[in-house]
């Protein structure tokens, strides 16, 4: 199992927005987490992610226990394993393209010609070689979620979590990266957690996940 996580709880002052979430995700899976406003998904996600600790319950990645971790371990586990896409890309704008998806590379201490060299075989693969020594600002919205995309597999994970990652795209940009994601998990096995209003993109998943009032309500096809 990719993912597992147990009874997992989290608090914002008096507001308990997860009330005990049990969920597992198998490796290769295509899971989309979809529900109405305020469930809970993207706090979830963040727990998944390790972008955000529970207040309690425990959460494993690839056999990991994320809560018996160290500070250092716990970067080091979100550099080497996880890759995350965000709806609003993230890209600094000072940086071109291909430095924007050697970022991560670079923090795991590889080398900057082993960093420039696989985050140029990415870009090309994501159809957006072409763009490399842009920077953020002279690319399409469809172009940066790209860049978004080829950043977080830099790396090579396990898993990768995005949230309303076609949130912002029009509608031909919107289904080619939904279908770039079935493609990436076919061709090398990646598992994607993706929280989502798309209904396109939640139908195309393995699994969908619907959440209300910070609980799983059920799961499907």
């Amino acid at each position: 199992m990719m993912i597992r996580c147990r009874e997992i709880r989290k608090r914002f002052g008096t507001l308990e927005v997860l009330r005990g979430i049990d969920l597992d995700i198998a490796q290769g899976e295509v899971a989309a987490i979809v529900g109405p406003s305020g469930a809970g998904k993207t706090t979830l996600l963040q727990i998944l992610g390790t972008l955000s600790q529970p207040d309690d319950g425990t959460v494993e990645i690839a056999g990991q226990d994320a809560g018996g971790l160290r500070s250092g371990e716990l970067v080091r586990l979100r550099n080497e394993k996880i890759g995350f896409v965000f709806q609003f890309h993230h890209l600094l704008p000072e940086f071109t393209a291909l430095e924007n998806v050697m970022i991560p590379a670079l923090i795991g201490r590889k080398s900057r010609s082993a960093a420039e060299r696989r985050a140029a075989e990415l870009l090309e693969l994501l159809g957006v070689g072409h763009r490399a020594t842009h920077k953020p600002a002279e690319l399409s919205g469809g172009e940066q979620q790209r860049v978004a995309v080829a950043r977080a597999l830099i790396n090579d994970p396990v898993v990768v979590f995005a949230d309303e990652p076609s949130g912002n795209l029009d509608s031909v940009n919107r289904e080619g990266l939904h279908r770039l994601f079935f493609e990436l998990r076919d061709r090398f096995g990646y598992t994607f957690v993706i929280v989502t209003h798309d209904n396109d993109l939640a139908a195309m998943s393995d699994r969908r996940i619907f959440m209300k009032d910070g609980l799983v309500a059920g799961e499907g096809l």
